[in-house]
């Protein structure tokens, strides 16, 4: 299963309609060579904290607009973002008619010295809807309608890069993504909004398969998250030996510099008697405190845990990230985003980004 981080999270608030687990998982079967020798170690995760990652690196933020705690962590880090992906338009999946289904403030009050992006997905309601993307496809008229309204609405409110995510797709519609993923992005280009990504999962190189991809797009964020999910069993979200050996498989494909490699701030709360939650560092934090129990390493994983009568929470923070950031730089990558801002530890934006 591929569960993508941002459609179980939308899934567990319980949110009116709309997109995107950024994607994450793939498997394939390229030079395994590049995936980092060792992975990273707990000790070295330790003696690295301090030091900034290899200069020349970009971050970039992606905002939930349903949680005014993304906002106000994207208002207060802009200095040390330089990419802000705040548009969510999504595909609506009886009309297929693009909509930008929230506000975004961050485009009223850009400053002008940071780029700005939009996310473009077929999650509408409750799940993606593969079957727009196929329906889309077939009709060429439509297709170019609504990727025109898509980018007039892109160029209208100044965004200056799109990132599409249509995921639940399977590897005999790679002609259909292709051919969608082109005619929304070159109707963007046409409007000005350059350059254009995709989010795609991680580990699933069939269904998506990064060089065909790249005829339509510019490059590709890897969604490195969701080794566990929420209708999983509890466990780490991103060990960095299973997110550094699909990085490698990736980048030994399309080279790292058309990769975008996209890490989680967040973490699931697996409960007994309810369903599983989307939670933040400081929940984690909180929940451990509550109750009295250690918020510990996991050694395997570098990843934190708790356990308490009838739940366990695992969630990514500061340590984890830097290890994360450093194990991708040594497969030349110098693009990371964050899904998603304002669940992050607050030790990340001075330890890792400086």
């Amino acid at each position: 299963m591929r569960a993508t981080s941002s459609t179980d999270e939308r899934e567990s608030a319980n949110l009116p309609t709309v997109t995107v687990r950024i994607p994450v998982q793939c498997g394939s079967q390229f030079v395994r060579g590049l995936i980092i020798a060792a992975t990273v170690c707990i000790s070295g995760c330790a003696s690295a904290r301090g030091r900034p990652p290899a200069a020349g690196a970009e971050f970039w933020g992606f905002t939930a607009p349903w949680d005014a705690r993304s906002e106000a962590s994207a208002v207060t880090h802009d200095s040390q973002l330089d990419v802000i992906v705040s548009g969510f338009i999504t595909l609506d999946s009886g009309t297929f008619q693009p909509t930008a289904l929230f506000a975004d403030p961050l485009m009223r009050n850009n400053p002008g010295n940071h780029r700005r992006m939009a996310l473009l997905t077929s999650y509408h309601g409750t799940r993606f809807h593969p079957e727009t993307i196929r329906a889309l496809a077939s009709d060429s008229t439509v297709l170019g309608q609504t990727a025109g309204r898509a980018a007039a609405l892109l160029g209208g409110a100044g965004y200056r890069g799109l990132i599409l995510d249509f995921e639940g797709l399977t590897p005999d519609d790679l002609d259909v993504l292709i051919r969608v993923s082109s005619a929304f992005a070159d109707s963007a280009r046409a409007h000005g909004v350059s350059p254009i990504g995709m989010a795609i999962p991680a580990t699933d190189t069939a269904g998506y398969p990064g060089r065909p991809l790249l005829r339509s797009v510019d490059f590709l964020v890897v969604m490195l998250y969701d080794q566990h999910w929420l209708t999983s069993p509890p466990g780490a979200i991103s060990s960095p030996d299973w997110a550094m050996r699909a990085l490698g498989v990736r980048a030994a494909d399309i080279g790292s510099s058309r990769v975008v490699a996209a890490f989680p701030t967040y973490g699931y709360q697996w409960r007994a008697d309810s369903a599983t939650a989307v939670v933040s560092f400081a929940d984690a934090e909180r929940l451990a405190r509550d109750a009295h129990v250690p918020l510990q390493r996991d050694p395997a994983s570098s990843t934190l845990h708790a356990e308490s009568d009838g739940w366990s929470v695992w969630v990514s923070d500061a340590v984890l990230l830097d290890s994360l950031v450093r194990g991708a730089r040594r497969t030349g990558i110098t693009k990371f985003a964050l899904w998603r801002l304002g669940l992050e530890d607050p030790r990340f934006w001075t330890d890792v980004v400086h």
